[in-house]
């Protein structure tokens, strides 16, 4: 049997992987993005779809 792997507890486990095809414009604000809030460009990525998520409630 395989041994379990290690890592930090999370309360939502990123286990769904996805592949995406971006343009070069887009890539480079994703990248900007990225770097500018300090954070990975799948957070970027996830905030973008939270945000337009919320918008389709309003």
């Amino acid at each position: 049997m395989a041994a379990k792997k290690l890592g930090r507890p999370t309360d939502s486990p990123k286990d769904i992987t996805m592949k995406i095809r971006f343009d070069k414009d887009t890539s480079e604000q994703l990248e900007k993005c990225s770097e500018t809030m300090g954070v990975s460009r799948a957070e970027v990525v996830r905030r973008g779809v939270r945000k337009m998520f919320d918008d389709l409630k309003k």
